[in-house]
């Protein structure tokens, strides 16, 4: 706890937990109003995007814990732990935020994408291996906006996210990661 100290005697200065430290994990406040440190996002407005871009609903989330580790590297956690937290991981990534332009994570769209009900373009078979494979491709008939989209393809009659994909003028960019590539 700060101001605690440590078995070496040292304590944290309150100066250190208001800044950001890309080596330790903090809790995203539950508001805007809580913010105690420059740029960091809220829980709400995380819920809120997650909400009004792709239709899931904020109680999906109500057993996780979001975290910021880095500037605007968002964690999901299932689970409750001790803030802030030093560790070289803690749940999944799940959003960058510290750009123009919000990006969800492909682990996140995997793992929350079947609750979307916005912002999900379905691909069919051929589409869904191109964009599996990291390839982008002319979609003409996204009527949607334009920006970030879960790409889903059905699979065994369910509709099972693939990954994120940013669509723009006309074109579905795969966001998905070169190390995940796959030629399917």
């Amino acid at each position: 706890m700060a101001g605690d100290g440590d078995a070496n005697g040292s304590a944290d200065s309150a100066a250190d937990l208001e800044q950001n430290d890309g080596q330790r994990f903090d809790r995203l406040p539950a508001t805007a109003a809580e913010r105690t440190v420059e740029g960091r996002v809220s829980r709400e407005a995380v819920l809120e995007y997650f909400d009004d871009r792709f239709g899931i609903p904020p109680e999906t989330f109500e057993e996780y814990t979001f975290w910021e580790k880095g500037a605007g590297k968002i964690w999901i956690y299932a689970g409750e732990a001790p803030t802030p937290i030093e560790l070289e991981s803690l749940g999944m990534t799940c959003l960058r935020t510290r750009q123009e332009h919000w990006k969800p994570t492909t682990d996140f769209a995997q793992r929350f994408g079947g609750h979307a009900t916005e912002c999900v373009i379905e691909l069919d078979r051929g589409e869904a291996r191109r964009f599996a494979s990291g390839e982008d491709q002319e979609l003409e008939r996204w009527d949607g906006d334009w920006g970030y989209l879960i790409a889903a393809h059905e699979v065994a009659g369910e509709l099972e996210p693939l990954g994120i994909g940013l669509y723009v003028h006309g074109e579905l960019r795969s966001m998905v990661p070169k190390g995940r590539q796959r030629d399917l």
